[in-house]
């Protein structure tokens, strides 16, 4: 059976690099790509970061209950984003474990269908640093700006939700690190006796668990202004 990891982090927090380092370095994954109602940014294309469709579209395929998960982002008036579940049974039949790479909604929404489905929440090394990144991209006006920054904070205070915590300070040790996460998550379900290489692996991988991490996420979720909020 797939494994499934879901990969969260607030929009500048590099998840889309290591996603894509990840793919470099572990072989047997497969990547769902999201649906969305957005239009394309920049050089975007459809089928490549999203699959592009109308509200109308996307609505149907609710109806037709197409979706692992799907969720509204910034409220009534804003964008479809959702998870197709042809990508699990496609993961599924070629024996491949399945990457999602979603948000903290769509994450809620994953683990209740898939209690055992492997979470992993990103972090940026503090709220500086974020708005940093994301006014390096360019694309934001000044209210979008705050906006992001507001989000990031929010879906900052549910990282006790997740799985495991990384904080992507550097992109080599933190790819390290979710690479690790992965083939630990492997290892563990082989049920074989793992050799002294799997052994570091699982040792890097039990580091970022969350009762493992929640200390070194207090400073930036000081630097965010937020609350975290535990899970029951």
């Amino acid at each position: 059976m797939s494994i499934v990891f879901i990969i969260s982090a607030p929009s500048g927090s590099g998840k889309s690099t290591l996603v894509n380092e990840l793919f470099k370095m572990v072989r047997g994954l497969d990547f769902s790509i999201s649906y969305t109602t957005r239009p394309p940014r920049g050089s975007e294309q459809n089928g490549g970061e999203y699959f592009f469709v109308s509200k109308s579209e996307f609505e149907s395929m609710i109806a037709a209950n197409k979706f692992l998960e799907y969720a509204k982002v910034f409220g009534n008036d804003g964008d479809y984003y959702g998870t197709a579940s042809r990508f699990l049974q496609e993961a599924e039949k070629h024996g491949h474990d399945l990457v999602l790479d979603i948000d903290v909604q769509g994450a809620e929404q994953i683990k209740k269908k898939l209690p055992q489905a492997v979470s992993i929440f990103i972090l940026p090394p503090g709220r500086e640093q974020l708005e940093w990144r994301l006014r390096s991209r360019g694309e934001d006006s000044e209210e979008q700006m705050r906006r992001r920054l507001d989000t990031a904070r929010r879906e900052i205070e549910q990282y006790s939700r997740y799985d495991y915590i990384l904080i992507n300070n550097l992109l080599e040790q933190s790819a390290d690190e979710l690479k690790a996460i992965v083939l630990a998550e492997r290892i563990k379900r082989s049920g074989a006796k793992p050799t002294l290489e799997e052994e570091r692996l699982l040792s890097v991988a039990q580091a970022c668990q969350l009762e493992q991490a929640c200390e070194r996420v207090q400073p930036i979720l000081v630097s965010f202004g937020a609350v975290p909020i535990r899970s029951s």
